[in-house]
């Protein structure tokens, strides 16, 4: 396949469940597209949180230029593929000296896809590494699902707290250390976490959710996603659209439909496991 990654990088990446870094912007891009984050929270009032902060590629023109970048799409087409989807997206901050972290859990568990041939694209806007709280990967467990467990805990970034329900030897881990501009991609099912930011600048990330086009959603109702590379010919989500502005009306519309049919479909699956996946994160 073509794409960014060599043939040796991914196999490496579907040994291991990850590879990184990759270059997807020059670091004065990253410092842009961060001011364009500052901006748009300075209209909205407040941090980018909650459904405002699912699937922002749909309602600001500047993330769907992140989500649609060459250079993004290249690294995913060449472990998934050259049919792509883009199924969600979200920002992953913490402030300065944030408590808040990420305990160890697998994206996918209670998504409903017919597939776990999921890649997330995790794009750096800001330095990422051990001091910030940047992510922590365990190599190798996206092999299997494992069962996982609520917790509640306070400072979870997670909505219940979502933690696997094995032993995790944390020996094991490696930091995914970025710079802002690079990019990680790991595996749907990758055992990963983060600890909280000690440094004293925010850690912030776009986390991108890529599948290939055969990938179907399982929960019943037919889910969305927005087509970004090659063609469907499947047809198993219905095509979401392009932003025709910074919160456009009409895309804001669009928005509040696609979530409304995710989040029930979502919310219905974790209810049949008891649970609720770490799609709804609390950011």
């Amino acid at each position: 396949m073509t794409g960014s990654l060599t043939q040796a990088e991914a196999a490496a990446y579907h040994a291991r469940g990850y590879h990184f870094p990759l270059r997807a912007f020059p670091a004065e891009t990253a410092a842009g597209f961060l001011a364009r984050l500052r901006a748009t929270e300075a209209r909205l009032g407040g941090p980018l949180a909650g459904r405002m902060n699912q699937k922002p590629h749909l309602i600001l023109p500047w993330v769907h230029e992140i989500v649609t970048h060459p250079a993004v799409l290249d690294a995913v087409e060449s472990v998934i593929g050259p049919d792509i989807l883009c199924w969600g997206s979200q920002f992953f901050m913490k402030g300065a000296g944030d408590p808040a972290f990420v305990s160890w859990h697998q994206d996918g568990t209670y998504w409903g896809l017919s597939s776990p041939e999921v890649v997330t694209a995790w794009i750096a806007l800001t330095p990422s590494v051990p001091e910030s709280g940047c992510m922590r990967v365990v190599p190798g467990t996206h092999r299997a699902q494992v069962p996982h467990t609520d917790t509640f805990a306070e400072a979870n970034l997670l909505s219940r707290g979502q933690e696997v329900a094995v032993e995790v030897d944390e020996r094991d881990a490696v930091d995914i250390v970025l710079q802002p501009g690079e990019m990680s991609l790991h595996h749907v099912l990758i055992v990963h976490g983060s600890e909280p930011n000690r440094a004293a600048w925010p850690r912030i990330g776009l986390a991108v959710r890529y599948v290939p086009t055969h990938v179907r959603q399982l929960g019943g109702e037919k889910d969305g996603a927005l087509p970004v590379r090659g063609t469907d010919r499947f047809g198993h989500f219905e095509p979401e659209q392009p932003p025709e502005g910074e919160l456009h009306p009409d895309a804001l519309a669009r928005h509040k439909a696609t979530l409304d049919r995710q989040l029930a479909i979502l919310y219905r699956g974790a209810a049949d496991a008891g649970k609720l996946g770490a799609t709804v994160a609390r950011m």
